[in-house]
């Protein structure tokens, strides 16, 4: 995805004393490390009966889709797309899978079981994340195709038509809320990475404000860190309530514990 950061988005505010209001921010405990694909540039994320469902970027041959073994990072299925496309989030909708991708304004329909790729389907603007709650489908990405100032907003989308149907305005005490990139639906709740950043939002889908931060510094080693680019992809379980972060050619998947460190 796009390299533009807004800093109003990401900063709290300085303009008075805490408030038994104010939004908490939350660190975090490593549960679990996997190994993960550090060629994978990831776009999107989740989990599924077991497995992870990933997205990748990057053109030129270098953006699929894969199912991969949690365990292991092993690939067992894959879906490379042609060259000019840039792949960005996917969502399962019943036996389906759904992807965008970065500014063709071209998304795909893929059969779940197989990958095979079934239709395309248009939107405006560039694609970035999907999730769903089981009824809407929630998607993210700037509705100019050559802008890189992301919007601060969620489309939610019919997910049979896949036409847009409302428009969820993101804001953090007040401020709009921009760089939202991948998208999870966690406990009634969107979390969604903030671009070029450690940390997530978590996002009251009814009102569109952020009732939390998660502050995800510090997963990789310096050493690590050298040789990958940004945090990037979050999956939940919500059978065992086990939460997944990773990031775009990381060597390692996390499932991570939330602890409530303070407020902002």
């Amino acid at each position: 995805m796009r390299v533009l950061i807004a800093a109003v988005a990401l900063t709290a505010c300085a303009c008075g004393p805490a408030s038994e209001a104010a939004v908490p921010v939350y660190g975090y405990e490593v549960v679990h490390v996997y190994p993960h694909d550090n060629t994978a540039f990831t776009e999107g994320l989740f989990y599924l009966n077991g497995f992870l469902y990933e997205s990748t970027g990057l053109d030129l041959g270098r953006s699929s889709v894969r199912k991969v073994k949690l365990e292991t990072g092993e690939v067992l299925q894959k879906y490379q797309l042609p060259d000019q496309y840039f792949g960005e989030g996917i969502v399962k909708w019943k036996d389906k899978l759904y992807q965008l991708t970065y500014k063709t304004e071209v998304g795909f329909v893929f059969d779940f079981d197989t990958f095979q790729k079934k239709s395309e389907f248009h939107y405006k603007g560039q694609g970035w994340a999907f999730t769903t709650d089981g009824r809407k489908i929630y998607m993210d990405g700037s509705r100019a195709v050559e802008s890189e100032d992301s919007d601060p907003e969620i489309r939610v989308w019919d997910p049979e038509t896949l036409q847009e149907t409302a428009v969820i305005k993101v804001t953090d005490e007040g401020r709009p809320v921009r760089n939202l990139n991948e998208l999870e639906w966690v406990k009634g709740e969107i979390f969604a990475n903030i671009w070029q950043t450690n940390r997530v939002a978590r996002i009251d889908p009814r009102t569109g404000k952020v009732v939390g931060w998660i502050d995800l510094s510090g997963l990789l080693t310096p050493e690590e860190s050298q040789d990958a680019d940004v945090l990037n992809g979050i999956a939940y379980d919500e059978q065992h309530d086990r939460l997944f972060v990773t990031g775009k050619l990381w060597p390692k998947l996390f499932e991570i514990k939330l602890l409530k460190r303070n407020s902002q």
